[in-house]
């Protein structure tokens, strides 16, 4: 049980650093296959798998974290910018004033995205980065949200299957 617990984290926290990973598919998949892992231990390792790969994010949007020279973009010269550029520049410059205003509103939809994941729980998370959200409140907030989440997604599969037996 120990050893299926640590690949879920694994898997959990590059889902949370590469996005094409899908960790629900791997929980759905871990249920069916390992009825005997408790859905509270599963959704355990996957909300802290996700929040530690999640936690990379978040510092470098807050700018406490310095990205390798790989993943910085090119220096390019400076050239006028498009109309199109600068109002999605404008609207983005809005959206980080609105958050910084309203933290409270931050919180909110941080937290609603890490259950439902709508908003997408990547953009929140660069977002709340972007906004000063205090670390201990992201980090609080995203565990609580996605150990609801997945903690249901592998209850689930037991759920519905009670339901087809009786």
């Amino acid at each position: 049980m120990v050893g299926w617990l640590c690949l879920t984290f694994g898997v959990a926290f590059g889902s949370a650093l590469v996005p094409l990973i899908s960790i629900e598919l791997f929980v759905l998949g871990l249920v069916t296959q390992q009825p005997g892992i408790s859905w509270w231990w599963i959704g355990l390792a996957v909300a802290v798998g996700q929040v530690l790969g999640k936690m990379f994010y978040f510092l470098a949007a807050r700018g406490s974290l310095r990205l390798p020279k790989v993943l910085k973009r090119e220096e390019k010269r400076a050239r006028p910018l498009s109309p199109w550029r600068l109002r999605w520049r404008a609207r983005l410059e809005w959206v980080r004033l609105r958050c910084h205003r309203h933290p409270h509103w931050m919180f909110g939809t941080h937290a609603v995205s890490s259950v439902v994941g709508l908003p997408p729980f990547m953009f929140t998370t660069v977002l709340a980065g972007l906004a000063g959200m205090s670390s201990w409140l992201f980090v609080s907030t995203s565990v609580v949200g996605r150990f609801a989440r997945f903690s249901v997604l592998a209850a689930s599969p037991a759920a519905v299957a009670g339901w087809w037996l009786h």
